[in-house]
């Protein structure tokens, strides 16, 4: 359960760039968009950056405090700056129940191992909130770190730009993977707030029979998605040869693409790597992008700057851009066309210097940057982060934008905090309270009773609000999910709920990062990408 942190001052290291804010006269609330939609706050664009694998600890444990030494990237706290539920505050630093007492990863080592982050040995880490076993059951050995890596964490002198973008906006310290598991059923739950049903395709795209073990819950061939099988409707899962034996799914039921839809709102998802560089001899489209980051190639560590099972809406057959088509003009990204709403990178920057932002936009980096450990890394993750936060921040639109910073999961890296079992299961993948176990799913629950495998809330993970109407360097202790930023966008734009068993229904609230009730003040906040340093305020 959380621990509600009493929010006290802590003593200041110095006070921050006072220039980093400028504050411009308040414009109208509310209204129309371009699109004719109406929304419930002044809110019109919502930019959803979703990284990759990070847990709460690993990147704010000791924050606001950072270490300081000789020629690391300072970072000094601002006075006001509230305490939160931390592994300093709770004294875990030092006395913890793990084997292995929490340490701190220097910026020098930005790369290490990717811990182990499956469905059911997260759940066994945790041993029933006693959150005691993450060296046993998660840990990788990092040829620096060692043995007990899933215990290490950055602090300001590494993330410089989380912790500044924590400074100046909002962020939550009660944040949740809505499931235990990797980076597919956080993705479902980012846009459908379920997991359930995947459906398991028979072959793999080497011919040979599928295996739903480790991919659907219970090793069905139709259930809650637990693991990261590639989407079965995606040319790119096909066209790669690094994908000849993975397990491919295809997902019913609706996501908020079909809600956004249904409204005329206009949205899409952009992802590093999408556009295709060719097709292969059977005319599948090639997803060949790549790039080198401190991690190395990602074409030689991973698979490319492409990752299918990132792509949440390449798994549903009415979202999906089988053949990665383009958008059939800048002027239509956001609309239906041939792309269905499903975007390269790039188009997300083609389309805010076009004056056509979408109302929802979903943003993935391409893999050497989206922070996954293994392939990418804190520095590289930043860099695109503060990029885009920059870019959007210079834009006309950045006076009615929202910046929602969210993570799909946590990697496995140790976070002390246990959280609220909203959803229980007792499918052979559970483990939180015994093999098999993670309570009793019971028929009046939102899942129904038959969807079983959706063991959650998960993993505490970061969440962060950059907004003029954002709150200052404020902490909130709302209990929120993943499916929390499905609920905002779905009341801001009155789209009503998913159904289906989605935990849309009793998703918590966005609300409390922001203060709608004032006159907007328009403060933008410059960082430097390679270092997270605050540059300063710019102005129209």
């Amino acid at each position: 359960m959380h621990h509600c942190v009493t929010k006290s001052l802590t003593k200041a290291l110095a006070t921050a760039t006072a220039a980093a804010i400028t504050f411009l006269p308040a414009a109208p609330a509310f209204g129309g968009d371009k699109d004719g939609s109406k929304t419930a706050t002044p809110i019109k664009h919502v930019v959803v950056i979703f990284q990759e694998n990070v847990s709460f600890d690993h990147y704010f444990g000791t924050y606001p405090h950072a270490f300081n030494l000789p020629g690391e990237t300072p970072f000094q706290a601002k006075e006001d700056t509230p305490e939160s539920n931390t592994l300093l505050s709770s004294g875990l630093l030092t006395n913890n129940p793990n084997k292995v007492n929490p340490f701190r990863i220097p910026p020098s080592v930005p790369v290490t191992c990717d811990e182990d982050h499956n469905y059911n040995d997260e759940q066994a880490a945790a041993h029933g909130g006693l959150m005691d076993l993450f060296v046993e059951k998660l840990s990788c050995n990092d040829k620096v770190l060692g043995p007990a890596s899933t215990m290490g964490y950055y602090d300001g002198n590494t993330v410089t730009a989380m912790w500044n973008y924590a400074q100046y906006f909002a962020m939550s310290d009660n944040s949740w993977g809505t499931t235990f598991g990797p980076s597919t059923p956080g993705a479902l739950n980012l846009v459908a707030g379920n997991t359930f049903p995947g459906t398991l395709a028979p072959l793999r795209p080497n011919g040979k029979p599928a295996s739903a073990g480790g991919n659907i819950a219970g090793g069905l061939t139709t259930g809650s998605v637990v693991g990261d099988p590639r989407p079965l409707l995606d040319d790119c899962v096909a066209s790669n040869p690094k994908f000849a034996s993975v397990n491919q799914i295809t997902m019913s039921g609706k996501n908020v693409g079909d809600l956004l839809n249904a409204k005329g709102i206009t949205w899409g998802w952009f992802q590093g790597g999408f556009a295709p560089t060719g097709v292969d001899g059977q005319g599948r489209a090639v997803c060949g992008q790549h790039h080198t980051g401190l991690a190395g190639d990602d074409a030689v560590v991973n698979a490319g700057d492409y990752i299918p099972h990132h792509e949440p809406f390449m798994y549903y057959p009415q979202t999906t851009n089988i053949h990665h088509l383009r958008p059939s003009s800048m002027a239509k990204i956001g609309q239906t066309d041939q792309a269905n709403h499903q975007y390269d990178i790039t188009d997300f920057f083609a389309a805010l210097k076009n004056g056509n932002l979408p109302a929802v936009s979903y943003v993935k980096a391409g893999a050497y940057q989206d922070g996954h450990a293994g392939y990418s890394d804190p520095i590289d993750e930043q860099i695109f982060v503060v990029g885009v936060i920059n870019a959007l921040t210079q834009s006309p639109e950045w006076t009615e934008t929202a910046v929602i910073i969210a993570w799909d999961d946590s990697d496995g890296w140790y976070d002390h905090q246990m959280g609220t079992i909203v959803m229980q299961s007792n499918v052979p993948d559970d483990q939180l309270l015994g093999a098999g176990s993670c309570g009793s799913p019971k028929a009046n629950d939102v899942a129904g009773g038959m969807q079983n495998g959706r063991c959650g809330f998960g993993p505490r993970l970061p969440l962060l609000v950059i907004s003029p109407w954002a709150k200052r360097n404020f902490i909130d202790d709302t209990i929120t999910d993943q499916s929390s930023i499905l609920r905002f966008i779905e009341d801001n734009w009155n789209l009503g709920r998913i159904g289906g068993g989605s935990v849309d229904a009793i998703a918590g609230t966005l609300n409390n990062l922001f203060d709608f009730g004032r006159d907007r003040q328009d403060r933008r906040l410059i960082l430097v990408p390679q270092t997270g340093t605050v540059v300063g305020g710019v102005s129209e």
